[in-house]
């Protein structure tokens, strides 16, 4: 587990974009269960491509004028349980940190995976987050 001193402001960060943050797995079951629509889910994490190309890529999304209705944010390798608890929703996706995923209706239907982020600019996330946003969420 990280020093939270160390990880408060990756997860501070998320908050600020709008992501409400999952810290148990009750949490992250009572959210995604009862969400109708469309909601994004954030693991954030400690790695470079978070910091370089995961948040970033999601601050410029969201500030996209189709988006989802909820976004939420657990943190890996600090609330180990939430995110276990969110990756259930990610199925037959594998694990991964960072990623993000977008569910309508409770079900997957777009994911970032590390492989899809490190190494790719912030603006490329974005514009691929924002054609999901498009094709899956309400105008």
């Amino acid at each position: 587990m990280y020093d939270p001193r160390i990880v408060e402001p990756m997860r501070a960060e998320a908050r600020a974009l709008g992501c409400s943050e999952l810290l148990s797995a009750e949490e992250v079951h009572a959210a995604l269960k009862q969400t109708t629509g469309t909601a994004l889910v954030f693991v954030n994490s400690v790695c470079g491509c978070a910091a370089g190309g995961a948040r970033p890529g999601l601050r410029l999304a969201l500030q996209h004028a189709v988006k989802p209705q909820h976004a939420y944010t657990v943190f890996a390798g600090q609330y180990k349980e939430a995110t276990a608890a969110a990756r259930e929703y990610f199925q037959p996706y594998q694990p991964s940190s960072p990623q993000i995923a977008l569910l309508k209706d409770g079900r997957i239907v777009h994911m970032l995976q590390r492989h899809d982020i490190e190494g790719r600019p912030p603006e490329v996330i974005a514009a691929g987050l924002a054609a999901a946003f498009e094709m899956h969420c309400a105008k």
